[in-house]
């Protein structure tokens, strides 16, 4: 899939280390919201669904920099990415954290591995992109994303 050299974009359940450099009571540990906001001292809540670090950076100096602070200086990192689901034929199903550069064979182990009734070969996953749904069905070397949703179909004998 060609999207696996996007840069990576936010979304609800990210937890953000936002660095407003020279100004400790405005940084901190701040999480994506359900409505794709992140809300920090002194701000109103500013959009970060959909953004790169990069533009939420920009867009928090922006906001910075009209009320607040002279030429702010801002850094935003992931430190969690929200979480993978998995479902279908495998150990035990449900919701895990994400593990960077994880494939769909390392979710599956994450998970307990396969059942006898797996189908091995092809996994079907369902990733936001943009602001469309997309399902896909992918060999188990596909790597994973945050908020994806991996399916293991039944084989057929």
């Amino acid at each position: 899939m060609a999207d696996n050299d996007a840069p990576y974009t936010l979304g609800s359940g990210d937890k953000l280390r936002v660095t407003v450099f020279g100004q400790l009571d405005l940084s901190g540990e701040f999480a994506v919201d359900g409505s794709g906001m992140v809300s920090m001292p002194l701000l109103k809540p500013v959009k970060a669904a959909g953004l790169s670090t990069e533009q939420l950076e920009s867009e928090l100096e922006a906001e910075l920099g009209k009320t607040l602070l002279r030429n702010p200086s801002v850094s935003v990192q992931v430190s969690e990415f929200r979480p993978f689901f998995i479902l279908g034929e495998i150990a035990k199903a449900g919701q895990y954290p994400y593990v960077n550069g994880m494939t769909v064979e390392t979710a599956v182990a994450i998970a307990g591995g396969y059942t006898y009734r797996a189908d091995r070969d092809v996994v079907r996953i369902t990733r936001q992109k943009g602001n469309k749904v997309v399902e896909m069905n992918v060999a188990p070397t596909v790597v994973v994303k945050p908020g994806d949703t991996i399916l293991v179909m039944e084989r057929y004998f």
